[in-house]
């Protein structure tokens, strides 16, 4: 039998909800956090224990996991005055799956470093489904001890689960995956718009393409909801461009410029002008009717 953790987890939002739910069927303690106690009710149900603040949650465990909206929310978790770092736990591994900041990844392992903690940052890539399946791609940045102590944990999230470098590196790696995203979805949206004016069947056309040279995980995976006009979200335009930003961000300091990553942005930006904020990515076909 694997060992079997008491677990915190912050935040239970579209995926932060499947991923409690995959420590629960492992048979993990979990306590939980999140602002809005009624998308919880049904974690609690199930088992999880529900606190008050994130420093409650620090208190009782031995593995945090943070997945949250924004960075200033990240900051607030951490930082804040019920914040994990008010409480001293020694040993403690804090995990941020939050899509954030390089900088603020460094900000955290400092921090964590002093309070005699452990940290990785740990964005991950999949969305609602893979989430559901437990088949994440994780991609970790921090010290490689404290990857290979939290591997076990992180295997009930994720197929691939991959070491990135120092802290930092994990957010690095999921802006290069939101950048490939961004521009694959304007070639998704543009691929349907054009096969519908040509008078194809699409979902026909998805069954050539998908397997072709043209084929990736929004092709096979969010084409058929924008076929279907289904704009529920996997993961919510609102954040897609909070990581797009973030990425063009990142790219300045390098002195990079990413022009099919600002057009996404622009694109996705007049989508939240027109109301979708609350819808998923694949919404973006709407920019095409």
């Amino acid at each position: 039998m694997s060992k079997k953790f008491n677990v915190g987890f912050i935040g239970t939002g579209v995926m932060g909800k499947s991923l409690v739910k995959h420590l629960l069927n492992d048979h993990h303690e979990v306590t939980i956090y999140t602002r809005t106690k009624e998308k919880a009710a049904d974690l609690v149900k199930e088992g999880a224990v529900l606190v008050s603040s994130p420093s409650e949650v620090a208190k009782k465990v031995e593995i945090l996991f943070t997945m949250v909206g924004y960075p200033h929310d990240v900051e607030e978790v951490y930082f804040g005055d019920n914040g994990i770092f008010q409480i001293d736990n020694v040993n403690l591994i804090v995990i941020d799956m939050t899509t954030s900041t390089p900088t603020l990844a460094k900000k955290i392992e400092e921090k964590a470093k002093e309070k005699g903690m452990l940290s990785l940052d740990a964005p991950v890539s999949g969305g609602d489904i893979g989430a559901q399946l437990g088949k994440l791609s994780i991609m970790c940045g921090g010290e490689k001890s404290t990857f290979e102590q939290a591997l076990p944990i992180l295997s009930l999230f994720g197929e691939t689960i991959l070491y990135q470098g120092a802290a930092g590196a994990g957010q690095h790696t999921k802006m290069c995956n939101q950048i490939t995203i961004a521009t694959g979805m304007i070639g998704v949206c543009e691929a349907l718009a054009y096969g519908r004016k040509a008078g194809l069947d699409l979902d026909q056309v998805l069954r050539s393409i998908s397997t072709g040279a043209a084929g990736s995980w929004s092709l096979s995976n969010l084409a058929p909801r924008m076929i279907a006009g289904n704009n529920e979200p996997g993961f919510y335009i609102k954040h897609f461009v909070k990581d797009m930003k973030i990425a063009l961000e990142e790219a300045d300091k390098m002195g990079l410029q990413l022009p099919g990553l600002a057009l996404a942005k622009s694109l996705y930006e007049e989508l939240m002008e027109d109301g979708y904020s609350e819808n998923g990515t694949q919404a973006l076909i709407n920019m095409y009717k």
